[in-house]
């Protein structure tokens, strides 16, 4: 039976329930979807209404929002639910033209059902009315660097939002970056920052497991794309410092962990499929790996992927959110 975007996956039956067996292939798409009931549970409630608490502060003027690496748009229609403002300029960017694209269909729809009106300004970019409420949509499809290069030193955004993105970036050279993108007393939305915990139970083998657990980190920290280094396992804690560095004021910090465990009706949602694919992403991270013996690593990855078949698999990976505010007297250095 074909899964939703094109994956492939087999079914079986156990007491009754439909059960998804180990896909034979995996989608980014789908896995994005998937992880969006996770992040629900998972988003620091402390530092979300402290968030939506400083934007109604601002009264009726349009907010302008920006987000790095949206995916396929989950933090959109999270933001535009939370009815923190009714005026809004939201430019969502990520580098993967396929979920910018999913992002910009997602948003639609989810508006339409939310009872909004649905206009096509432009290509990329679409308005969405409902009695006070106006927002104009924005995807845009862009690496990172190209984009802060093209917007260098122009302070016009009200609140920068990255969601399970920062741990993917360096931090000393990126957040100056972000922060200079800021209006005066401009506001950061950071969320989902892995902080060096991935912990599956129970255990295989207490020892294997802490060493697959380490090597998979080590992965993060040594990481590096177009020649330069590309995050870390314990952005989380470095944030704190990261930001005040910055000139940014923390205004709310607190944790955001992933918890996925099968209830009496099995894993909610597409959690099943998410935590297939987490398996999938340390089997590829680590399966070249010569600190690893291969034979005993492929048992392990298919202990882990029967252990979610079974219902018995518990994913933890432990993570920070952030909600800090540009100090209005900084002056970011310009972007290298």
């Amino acid at each position: 039976m074909a899964g939703e975007h094109g994956v492939c996956c087999g079914f079986s039956r156990r007491d009754g329930a439909l059960i998804m067996a180990i896909p034979d292939e995996y989608s980014f798409v789908r896995y994005l979807s998937s992880k969006k009931s996770v992040d629900d549970r998972a988003l620091n409630e402390h530092v979300r209404r402290r968030l939506v608490d400083s934007l109604k502060e601002r009264g009726d003027r349009r907010l302008e929002v920006l987000e790095f690496g949206a995916g396929i748009g989950t933090m959109i229609e999270r933001f535009l639910s939370w009815e923190a403002v009714d005026r809004l300029a939201y430019t969502a960017l990520d580098l993967e033209a396929d979920l910018v694209a999913e992002a910009e269909r997602r948003a639609a729809q989810w508006a339409r059902d939310a009872g909004f009106s649905v206009e096509q300004s432009t290509a990329g970019q679409i308005r969405i009315t409902r009695g006070d409420r106006d927002a104009v949509l924005e995807f845009n499809q862009s690496d990172l660097f190209n984009f802060l290069e093209r917007t260098s030193g122009r302070g016009r955004w009200d609140l920068l939002i990255a969601n399970a993105f920062l741990d993917l970036v360096d931090l000393p050279t990126v957040v100056p970056q972000l922060g200079a993108l800021l209006a005066a007393e401009g506001l950061c939305y950071f969320t989902i920052n892995f902080d060096g915990a991935t912990i599956f139970q129970p255990d295989i083998d207490p020892e294997l497991d802490r060493h697959i657990e380490a090597l998979y980190h080590e992965t993060m920290d040594t990481r590096v794309i177009a020649g330069r280094p590309s995050g870390e396992s314990r952005t989380g804690r470095h944030l704190f410092g990261a930001l005040r560095a910055a000139g940014m004021e923390l205004l709310a910090a607190g944790p955001s962990d992933w918890v996925v465990f099968a209830g009496p009706e099995g894993y909610p949602e597409d959690e099943t499929y998410f935590l297939h694919h987490i398996v999938d992403t340390v089997r590829g991270a680590l399966e070249n790996n010569p600190k690893l013996d291969s034979s005993r690593f492929r048992d392990w990855i298919d202990r882990r992927h029967e252990q979610i078949e079974q219902g018995s698999l518990v994913f933890i990976a432990h993570q920070l959110d952030f909600l800090a505010r540009r100090m209005a007297k900084h002056t970011f250095s310009q972007v290298r």
